[in-house]
């Protein structure tokens, strides 16, 4: 049997970092840790907490690595895949990326190591990678956002579709340049959200910027182009979090949604309905995302020769006083 001693030879590294890394400890250096990690899996080396949980088979865990445990949108799917993980006698461990890739590196790595019977994974961008997960057999469905490049189930929205559904509502209200605020280069749902929105206008009539899906670059960016010469006259904003800065540059220019810029914002927050005028917004299922990935992680677990799925659900625009003058 591979002792701690043996992995520590093997990865070139000290039995301190062995023991860190198998952990979950933050304060190793990734490549280090990366390495820590193949050579114990290399050697078939678990530590004996692992080794405990293994036995312990009336124990099961579910990881949900989520991109902003403050997005009501994630909360909803975490409450969502909770509340059947619970009928079915799993916990869930919840984890926040940040939209950090080293920060989901590290979950993903701490999953690996914890041995949990599945991952939720919401990935915060191309350079995710389960490929360590899967060869070792860890069921992983992907929530939110797909993984390029593999065969996991997954559960998305046709946001594209809801996207362009939103931008032609601003049109057939009276709006004539519609402008739109999405997410960053790379992540899908950006990508999607600002290509529905082209849809619509066409490139030549685009005016968009792009953010990370906060509400401070959300601010800044909507600034900029509300104080362009020719600003836009409604716009389009690609989640809650980042309306949130929208309202904040239309309140220090003093200007108002619907009467002085038409807004529909993604994801029906609780606040949208609590100020004035009431927020338009494109609603996603967010608690039937996280019971479908739910359902969809635990019948893998079940039988993981099943064919991967991809199930895609649908968006509902919201028609509230903002999208209208």
């Amino acid at each position: 049997m591979a002792t701690i001693s043996d992995v520590a030879a093997r990865a070139g590294v000290s039995t301190a970092t062995v023991s860190r890394t198998l952990n979950g400890k933050s304060t190793v250096d990734p490549e280090l840790a990366a390495r820590v990690l193949e050579a114990a899996e290399e050697l078939g080396y678990h530590p004996n907490g692992l080794a405990r949980n293994l036995r312990r088979q009336e124990t099961a865990v579910l990881a949900l690595i989520i991109s902003d445990v403050e997005n009501p949108f994630f909360t909803s799917i975490a409450r969502g895949v909770e509340d059947l993980a619970q009928v079915s006698g799993y916990s869930v461990v919840l984890c926040n990326s940040d939209e950090n890739e080293d920060k989901e590196r590290r979950y993903l790595d701490v999953a690996l190591q914890e041995r949990v019977a599945g991952v939720l994974l919401s990935p915060t961008g191309p350079a995710t990678n389960v490929t360590r997960l899967r060869r070792l057999g860890t069921p992983v469905v992907a929530v939110d956002r797909p993984l390029p490049g593999t065969d996991c189930d997954q559960v998305l929205v046709d946001t594209r579709r809801a996207a362009r559904q939103a931008t032609r509502h601003l049109v057939a209200n009276g709006y004539r340049r519609v402008g739109c605020l999405s997410g960053p280069s790379g992540v899908r749902t950006a990508d999607d959200r600002l290509s529905g929105y082209l849809d619509a206008v066409g490139e030549e009539n685009a005016i968009y910027r792009r953010a990370e899906y906060r509400a401070e670059g959300a601010r800044r960016a909507a600034g900029d182009l509300l104080d362009q010469p020719a600003p836009p006259d409604a716009l389009l904003v690609a989640n809650s979090t980042m309306a949130i800065g929208v309202l904040e540059a239309l309140a220090a220019r003093k200007l108002r949604a619907g009467r002085d810029i038409g807004i529909v914002s993604f994801d029906d927050a609780p606040w949208t309905t609590l100020i004035d005028p009431p927020l338009t917004v494109v609603a996603q299922p967010a608690y039937e995302i996280g019971r479908v990935a739910a359902q969809l992680l635990l019948a893998r677990i079940a039988d993981s020769t099943r064919e991967p799925v991809t199930t895609t659900l649908d968006a509902q625009l919201i028609d509230r006083q903002s999208s209208h003058r």
